[in-house]
């Protein structure tokens, strides 16, 4: 996943405003009483949403299992001089040195895993490496989002330099999204070809809440995408905030 394109990565999300989602994090720690010193971003991918944070004044780590997005995240802070700790690791078995102030998951990370029990044991490694009383904030697509929107449709793009195609299934027995991708990237006179097929699966509200609870964060809020508003049936992103509440609890 995200191998042979890494660096076609930020060009494919480009209509992502990193730094609106960077200040709708403060704007929720703000809210809800967090400091904000050292972050951890998981899933950090090329790391823009880990240098928004740190150009925030953010002492920031940055994880995530795919080595080549992470060669192009060291490159990008290096080039904007952030001094920005890179893991490369699973973040359903990651480890760091000491506590964080806060942990972000952004752009649907946990849609990815899609087992319930791995998801359970990224709760409870956050909640293990949160400050006491620290915040976890993490967004989902929304089991609509991914039924009804993205699912069993297929989408175009056409740039200067990249042409892609994307193409969705959606299985409601299994609440899993497989998500064909096709790209061409301009090569001088010819055109090179890269594959991937990613799979998320559509989590309900209750249940992530209840895994949360199990994994022994408290569940602070869960707002509809980028407000303080509540979830609505057809909201298409959803923002869950946990806080750390004791290292032993949970079942």
């Amino acid at each position: 996943m995200y191998g042979g394109f890494a660096h076609l990565y930020d060009a494919l999300m480009d209509d992502i405003d990193y730094g609106r989602w960077a200040d709708y994090y403060h704007a929720v720690f703000k809210r809800l009483g967090c400091k904000t010193r050292l972050g951890l971003d998981l899933g950090c991918g090329t790391g823009s949403m880990t240098q928004e944070l740190a150009r925030r004044g953010a002492e920031m780590i940055g994880v995530d299992l795919s080595a080549d997005m992470l060669a192009v995240a060291n490159d990008k802070a290096r080039a904007a001089g952030l001094d920005i700790l890179y893991l490369n690791q699973d973040m359903t078995d990651f480890e760091l040195y000491g506590t964080v102030d806060f942990v972000v998951s952004s752009l649907d990370c946990m849609n990815y895993i899609t087992d319930k029990n791995a998801l359970r044991r990224v709760f409870k490694l956050v909640n293990n490496y949160l400050d006491p009383g620290g915040l976890f904030i993490f967004d989902v697509n929304t089991e609509y989002k991914l039924s009804s929107v993205l699912g069993n449709n297929a989408f175009v793009s056409d740039g200067a330099d990249i042409f892609w195609a994307w193409q969705n299934e959606y299985d409601k027995r299994s609440k899993l999204c497989d998500f064909y991708l096709t790209f061409f990237e301009r090569d001088g006179e010819l055109y090179r070809r890269f594959d991937e097929v990613h799979t998320q699966r559509a989590y309900g509200e209750d249940e992530l809440v209840s895994l949360l609870e199990r994994s022994g964060l408290k569940v602070e809020a869960v707002y509809h995408d980028l407000t303080f508003g509540k979830p609505r049936k057809t909201s298409q992103r959803l923002f869950f905030v946990a806080r750390e509440q004791g290292k032993g609890a949970g079942l």
